[in-house]
């Protein structure tokens, strides 16, 4: 069962234009994620997909593959879809362009859910909180998921579940399940990423604004792998800073 890694790239950005070409370590953005994934034991091969020219370029000047894709795709998930459309394969991971420091343990882990669970068409990765630093089930910008005894995904949400019932009764919080950080990073069997842009949306989407609840309500059913700890990803132009930071300014690529 072959495994191909997907990283969609564009250009533009709200908050950091240019992103994946920020080269202040001496590599580009996107070149620390590309080799992150190339790390990985269970991928055979890693594609950037980009609708733009300039990361195209980049990509190959540091010798990487890339797939050019429309630029009307709404996700990251309908390009990823578009490349496993041109590239043959049975599992395809979705990477995030902007986590340059994702561990390739973490990658093979959501090629093995697959794998290993015959019932489960998508696989991601979860982290307790209680191991991360300042992170709050509490903050709505974080997506929780709760697991079944399978270690298939019940449910998503931006509220804080499961929610602590015991506090407000007795002043306590039951603890003896743990609050799960969703990490955003998918693998899909690839007859799915035919199928996804095919689903209406859902209730439960519209209502918390989270594409797998699509699946969820769909039935498709989620492998959830943990891990302990999250990558660190690169939405602001601070964000990049810091990393550059921890890792040490080099000689700025050549563009």
């Amino acid at each position: 069962m072959n495994a191909i890694a997907v990283i969609p790239a564009r250009f533009a950005s709200t908050r950091f234009p240019g992103k994946p070409l920020a080269n202040q370590t001496g590599k580009y953005l996107i070149q620390h994620v590309y080799e992150r994934a190339s790390q990985c034991s269970r991928v055979d091969r890693v594609v950037v997909a980009t609708d733009d020219e300039r990361i195209r370029d980049a990509v190959e000047s540091f010798g990487g593959e890339v797939v050019m894709t429309r630029a009307d795709h709404p996700t990251g998930t309908d390009r990823v879809a578009e490349v496993s459309a041109k590239i043959a394969s049975d599992l395809v991971v979705n990477v995030q362009g902007d986590e340059p420091e994702i561990d390739p343990v973490h990658i093979d882990m959501l090629v093995e859910g697959l794998q290993s669970d015959g019932e489960s068409t998508i696989a991601t990765l979860a982290c307790p909180f209680a191991v991360l630093d300042g992170a709050d089930p509490r903050d709505p910008n974080t997506v929780k998921v709760v697991i079944d005894g399978f270690g298939r995904a019940i449910y998503f949400s931006r509220a804080m579940i499961p929610y602590p019932r015991g506090y407000e009764t007795k002043g306590t919080a039951h603890q003896s399940a743990p609050y799960l950080l969703h990490l955003g990073v998918y693998a899909y069997r690839s007859g799915f990423l035919k199928e996804v842009q095919t689903l209406p949306p859902t209730p439960l989407e519209r209502t918390e604004m989270l594409e797998q609840l699509r699946w969820i309500e769909h039935g498709y059913r989620i492998a959830v792998r943990l891990v302990d700890r999250a990558a660190i990803g690169i939405d602001t132009p601070e964000d990049y800073q810091a990393f550059v930071d921890r890792n040490g300014a080099g000689d700025p690529a050549n563009p």
